[in-house]
């Protein structure tokens, strides 16, 4: 066997080993939670080291029935918090797009005045991390009646949201050649036209990786939430449900069947839109 043949199997073969190494440790800690989630607290008390559930531990859903279940009928009332997380999740997404496109498209193709300012503030807003706004936004929404509302946490995820959306669909709007955009305005197309009957078309990748990740950021978000909508149980996200689960008076099954429905959407829209995710990134790094 020639050396170039030697080192071409054994880095092949450390490369697998890699690769296998490496999906081994990302699954296991979604492995342990699904598998845990399953289980019922006694016999995870008995044997912690058995991690798979049976065939009627998985039927039954017993842990998962808990969890979804009303807290007026013993629950932990994670259906209410799965419709109100679905709410300002939603609500953050399309209000961020809807200002976000169009504030992107006049960065990346009008000329006015603080243009430049802008561009910069885009950027500089990121420099200041969310404890160091909570508490001012916390008083001003408490004064104007908007703490302890759904409307409010949805302001603040805009808020929160827009630089990003900014940021990301900047980039991409500068990659889309201008004279596609002339040409159409010379067929008799507006600047409005021209946004939704060229630019969002091609722009469509970006669009939908901005919207993932938006969509994960009010998925997600705790501290806002522990903020604004703590002190009402009705207006809890799921995110604050999970950490009510995070006590010595609820099993850990518990929490695990609470971390299983909090990630599983996020997985499954991130899969769904994984080819525009990685076309959004790739086109919108180009330029800006």
């Amino acid at each position: 066997m020639t050396r170039a043949r030697f080192e071409e199997r054994l880095f092949g073969t450390l490369k697998v080993l890699s690769i296998g190494f490496f999906v081994v440790v990302s699954l296991f800690p979604l492995v342990y939670m699904v598998g845990l989630s399953f289980k019922p607290i006694q016999e995870l008390l008995r044997d912690p080291t058995n991690i798979v559930p049976s065939w009627e531990q998985i039927r039954s859903l017993e842990t998962y029935r808990a969890v979804l279940r009303p807290q007026s009928e013993g629950g932990q009332g994670f259906l209410l918090f799965i419709r109100n997380s679905t709410i300002v999740a939603t609500s953050t997404v399309l209000l961020t797009l809807g200002f976000g496109i169009l504030a992107a498209y006049a960065v990346a193709r009008l000329n006015f005045f603080g243009k430049r300012s802008v561009s910069l503030g885009i950027i500089l807003i990121y420099l200041f991390p969310a404890v160091v706004v909570s508490i001012p936004l916390f008083v001003m929404f408490s004064r104007i009646g908007l703490r302890s509302s759904l409307l409010g946490l949805i302001v603040v995820y805009l808020a929160s949201t827009l630089p990003v959306t900014l940021y990301m669909l900047r980039g991409y709007f500068q990659s889309i050649p201008k004279e596609l955009e002339e040409a159409g305005m010379v067929d008799g197309l507006s600047r409005a036209g021209v946004i939704w009957k060229i630019t969002l078309p091609l722009a469509a990748p970006a669009v939908a990786a901005t919207a993932l990740y938006v969509f994960m950021i009010a998925w997600n978000e705790f501290l806002y939430a522990l903020l604004f909508v703590l002190e009402n149980r009705q207006l809890w996200t799921l995110s604050l449900g999970l950490q009510q689960l995070d006590t010595q008076e609820v099993p850990k099954t518990m929490l695990m069947a609470g971390s299983v429905i909090i990630t599983i959407p996020v997985i499954v829209l991130f899969f769904a839109a994984e080819r525009f995710l990685t076309e959004g990134l790739t086109a919108g790094g180009v330029k800006g």
